[in-house]
């Protein structure tokens, strides 16, 4: 069987999975505030939580078009359960293929893709979001190990994490560490009422006097920043692009289905041309956000140094579409729409969150703004 078909058949069995294993109890997952473990143990036999690893790790070999439309598929399905796949394989299975060294890519990465570990990335603090640069979560030599202190918050899948890859700062130096969950002086404290991502197992973390070896270093001293947080987030970025597109997929065939059911004034409400309005918007829309996720998954897969500002600008797009179409899914449906009857309402919610997470919608407008200002300046004579 070739690559490509290989690929279409993880998808296509993907699709059956998300049908059956996650949409109808994505309702449930949400108002529980937690993803069950045997779903998680159903996902990592599947290879999911490996999809882009190198088969040697576990992995599935997805190149970026499949992996992307994974991430769709169970997106699409529920929020929550494409978060474990954002965190567990993009943001830290990613970083790790790219910057572990030989023991840690052996150690941890069949872990991952077992889903024997459940990892989280922690960055975000209490008083740091959009300003990386200067997390105040520090780290100290103690002869060959680290002491690290500090806080962080607002980490997807913390709660729930056997280990963290975690970024810390002593004086000008900003490091990458690997720190696991039962090391003496880590705790973490679950976040509760949340707009969505309400099974994620969002947390914030304690660090104590954590003492860790030199082997938990990811990357080399002082290049927490500049390596790992910005492949980190680049692949993060990547997976929440899609996540835009599944939302506003989801919203479609959910506002499509109500309104060739609901009947309003003796008709389908899809008769009126102002519901028709909507629908070809949202269909417009959506098609328009997938069509970028596609132009930069494939300079992913070539390797194009323009892949990383075309993950931004379709990570900025899809998350902007995905609450204008949720919004009118929400519309259409009048006052079921404010209900949890109804996946709108729970769409509606996750929507937003996209526009916060792995860089909020304006940070994503100044960095396509500086990359446009030097792209398309003409000189006039």
């Amino acid at each position: 069987m070739s690559s490509e078909k290989r690929q279409k058949a993880i998808i296509e069995e993907a699709c059956l999975f998300a049908e059956l294993e996650i949409q109808p109890y994505a309702t449930e997952f949400d108002q529980q505030g937690a993803l069950p473990r045997e779903l998680i143990e159903k996902m990592a036999a599947k290879g999911y939580l490996a999809a882009s690893f190198p088969e040697e790790f576990g992995g599935l070999e997805l190149d970026p078009v499949y992996y992307g439309l994974l991430t769709e598929v169970i997106g699409k399905a529920c929020c929550s359960t494409r978060a474990l796949l954002t965190v567990q394989t993009s943001l830290v299975g990613e970083t790790l293929l790219r910057w572990g060294n030989k023991h840690q890519k052996e150690k941890w990465l069949p872990l991952i893709a077992r889903g024997e570990k459940i990892a989280a990335f922690a960055l975000t603090e209490p008083n740091i979001g959009s300003d990386a640069k200067n997390v105040s979560c520090q780290y100290q030599k103690n002869g060959d190990n680290f002491i690290i202190n500090g806080r962080k918050k607002w980490i997807t899948y913390a709660d729930i994490a056997d280990f963290y890859l975690v970024i810390a700062v002593n004086e000008d130096k900003v490091s990458a560490f690997i720190i696991e969950r039962n090391s003496n002086g880590v705790s973490t404290k679950p976040i509760h009422g949340l707009l969505g991502a309400r099974a994620a197992h969002i947390a914030e973390i304690e660090f104590k006097d954590v003492n860790i070896s030199k082997d938990s270093l990811l990357g080399p001293e002082g290049g927490g920043f500049t390596y790992v947080v910005n492949t980190a987030l680049d692949h993060g970025r990547y997976s929440i692009a899609w996540a835009g597109v599944a939302i506003a997929q989801a919203a479609v065939e959910a506002m499509v289905s109500y309104a060739r059911q609901r009947e309003q004034f003796g008709k389908k409400i899809f008769h009126f041309q102002l519901i028709q309005g909507m629908i070809a918007d949202a269909v417009t829309k959506t098609h328009a956000a997938r069509a970028l996720c596609l132009k930069a998954a494939e300079y992913r897969k070539m390797q194009n140094p323009e892949a990383i500002i075309e993950t931004t600008i379709a990570k900025y797009f899809t998350s902007k579409i995905a609450l204008e179409v949720a919004s009118d899914a929400v519309q259409v449906h009048g006052g079921m729409g404010c209900c949890n009857k109804y996946p709108v309402e729970r769409l509606f919610r996750e929507a937003k969150i996209l526009e916060i997470i792995e860089g909020t919608s304006q940070i994503q407008q100044m960095i396509i703004s500086k990359y446009g200002l030097k792209k398309y300046h003409c000189s006039r004579t």
